[in-house]
C-alpha cells in the first residue's frame, strides 16, 4: 500500500472517504475510459462471494441461468413505449460493424426485458410451459452523465431474473417472493437491514406494472436503492406477441416479471460498515475472513514463529465449521514490513480476524486474535483457535447488522412533522422519514425538487409506523398513506 496517508474522516467528507476506502482498499480503481471502472480482486472477490449466494438462492427457487446477446435491435425498444422512453436518454448504440454502416442500429444493453421476452415468444405456446423461470448474469451499460465507483458506472456487473407466468397473481407473487430473496440475502450476508415496499408511480421501472425495493440507509443517512423487483404485467408479452393457449383452450398473453441486484452492492457494503481505519467485511462475505501476522525479531525467531504459522495456517485452512466452506485464511511472511504497519493495511481492506503470533505466544500455546469490527482483542489457546475463530465470525456476522440496523432507527423520523422541519432535517444530517403522503404526484414532486428527497417506498406493513402522520407532509390533507422519504444515491 503506497499511500500511507490517513482517511478522510467520515464526518469531514463523507463522499470523500469513500472514493478513498474504494481506492486505496484495492476495491476498484478508474479506467481509462470515463465513467467505467476497473474491479480489482479484493472487490471482485467479494462481488463473487454475493454472486455464489445468490446463484444458490436463485436455484433454490426454481430458476436456471441463462446467457442472450449484448447486442439489442434498436426496434425491440421501441416497441413498449414506457420502457423506450424511460431508457433512451441512457443507451449507448452501435452503429458501425466491420467498417460498414449497419442496416439497423444496436443498442447496448441497458436491461434486457426486450430480447428476452422475444424470445420468451418462441419457446412458451402452452400454459404447460410455464411458469420460465430464468436468470442471467451479465453486464450491461448506460450511458450516465454523473459516476462514482461501485455506485454508478457506464459499465457494471449485475443479474437480471426474467419469468413468465400464467396469470397476474402468480406474477404477483414471484416478484415479491425474489425481494423476499434478495431481503434475506442482505440481512443476512451483507448485515445491510432495509425497508421493503412499493415504489410510486413516477418511480417505479419504465414499462412495469408495480416496482418494488429494498432501500437500505448508509451511514451518511441517504438512502441506497439496493435491489428491485417489477410485476412487468402483460406490456411486455403484449409487445413481444407472448402469447400461450390456456388449459381451458384459449389464447392469453403471459404476465412477466424481472428483478435485479448489481455491483453496486459492493458500494452499499463499503458505505454501510465502513470506518475511519477502512473497510469492514462482513465475514460471510469475506475473500480472507482472517489474516495471521507473524511477530518476530530475530532471525532464529523468524524461522520459529513462521513454521508455527504455516502450521497454524494448515489447521485453520482444515477447521470444519458450520459453513460449508473451510476457513478462508491469509498468511501475511512479508518480512519488509514491520507488524503495525500490516495490522493498518488489513485495517484499511476490512479483513475480519487478526490473528497475531510471536515467540512468546508459542511458548504460551496461545495467539491473540483482534476483531475488526470492534478492535477487542483476545487470548485464544492454540488446542481451540478454530472453534473460537468460528464463533467469532458468527458473532461478528450479527452483531454487524444489529449495529447496522440500530443505526437506521436512531436515524429515522416517525408521525407528525411539518414540513418547515423536514425541510431542515434534509438539509442537515438527513434521515429516513415516515410521513404522511395524500396520494398526489404533484406533492411529491414539489418536495423532491425543493428538497432533493423522494419516496423511497411505501413501506410494507412491518416498516409502518405504530401511529402513522394523519395529514400529508406537503399540502396538510389527509394521508391516504405513509410513505418513506430520504436522499438516495
Amino acid at each position: 500500500m503506497a499511500d500511507d496517508k490517513k482517511l478522510t474522516t467520515r464526518k469531514q467528507d463523507f463522499s470523500a472517504w469513500y472514493n478513498e476506502v474504494v481506492l486505496r482498499a484495492e476495491l476498484a480503481d478508474y479506467s481509462p475510459v470515463r465513467g467505467c471502472m476497473v474491479i480489482r480482486p479484493d472487490g471482485y472477490g467479494i462481488w463473487e462471494r454475493m454472486q455464489r449466494q445468490l446463484d444458490d438462492m436463485f436455484k433454490a427457487t426454481g430458476h436456471r441461468n441463462a446467457y442472450f446477446p449484448l447486442f439489442i435491435p434498436q426496434s425491440f425498444l421501441a416497441k413498449e413505449a414506457e420502457h423506450v422512453e424511460g431508457f433512451a436518454p441512457e443507451t449507448a448504440v452501435v452503429t458501425h460493424g466491420g467498417g460498414k454502416l449497419l442496416e439497423e442500429p444496436l443498442v447496448v444493453r441497458p436491461t434486457s426485458e426486450t430480447i428476452i421476452y422475444a424470445m420468451f415468444a418462441k419457446w412458451v405456446q402452452s400454459y404447460r410451459d410455464l411458469p420460465l423461470l430464468i436468470n442471467q448474469w451479465a453486464n450491461v451499460v448506460r450511458w450516465e452523465m454523473r459516476t462514482r465507483l461501485f455506485l454508478r458506472t457506464l459499465e457494471f456487473l449485475w443479474q437480471e431474473g426474467h419469468t413468465a407466468h400464467a396469470t397476474h397473481d402468480e406474477a404477483e407473487e414471484e416478484a415479491r417472493r425474489m425481494l423476499g430473496v434478495y431481503r434475506d440475502f442482505m440481512e443476512g450476508y451483507m448485515a445491510m437491514p432495509v425497508v421493503t415496499g412499493q415504489k410510486t408511480n413516477s418511480e417505479r421501472f419504465a414499462g412495469a406494472l408495480r416496482t418494488f425495493s429494498c432501500e437500505a440507509m448508509m451511514q451518511d443517512n441517504k438512502a441506497l436503492q439496493a435491489g428491485t423487483s417489477h410485476n412487468l404485467g402483460q406490456n411486455f408479452a403484449k409487445a413481444f406477441d407472448l402469447k400461450f393457449q390456456t388449459e381451458a383452450g384459449d389464447e392469453a398473453f403471459a404476465w412477466n416479471t424481472s428483478w435485479g441486484v448489481s455491483t453496486r452492492l459492493v458500494g452499499g457494503l463499503v458505505m454501510t460498515h465502513g470506518d475511519d481505519k477502512g473497510l469492514r467485511v462482513p465475514p460471510l462475505l469475506a475473500p480472507t475472513e482472517i489474516v495471521i501476522v507473524p511477530i518476530w525479531r530475530t532471525d532464529d525467531d523468524k524461522t520459529r514463529v513462521l513454521d508455527a504459522a504455516h502450521k497454524l495456517k494448515a489447521s485453520l485452512v482444515d477447521w470444519e465449521r458450520r459453513e460449508p466452506n473451510r476457513l478462508r485464511v491469509h498468511l501475511d511472511a512479508r518480512d519488509n514490513m514491520k507488524p503495525g504497519a500490516k495490522y493498518c493495511e488489513w485495517e484499511l481492506r476490512g479483513v475480519p480476524l487478526r490473528l497475531e503470533l510471536g515467540p512468546r505466544d508459542i511458548d504460551a500455546n496461545q495467539a491473540v486474535l483482534v476483531r475488526r469490527d470492534t478492535g477487542v482483542k483476545q487470548m485464544v489457546s492454540l488446542d481451540s483457535i478454530g472453534e473460537e475463530a468460528s464463533a467469532l465470525l458468527e458473532e461478528m456476522q450479527d452483531s454487524m447488522l444489529t449495529a447496522a440496523r440500530d443505526r437506521r432507527e436512531a436515524n429515522s423520523l416517525r408521525g407528525e412533522i411539518t414540513y418547515d422541519r423536514f425541510r431542515e432535517v434534509m438539509e442537515g444530517e438527513g434521515a429516513f422519514v415516515y410521513a404522511g403522503w395524500c396520494g398526489s404526484e404533484e406533492c411529491e414532486r414539489e418536495i423532491k425538487e425543493d428538497t432533493k428527497a423522494t419516496i423511497r417506498v411505501l413501506p410494507d406493513e412491518e416498516f409502518r409506523s405504530a401511529e402513522p402522520a394523519t395529514r400529508c407532509l406537503k399540502c396538510g390533507k389527509p394521508s391516504t398513506m405513509e410513505a418513506l422519504w430520504a436522499k438516495a444515491y
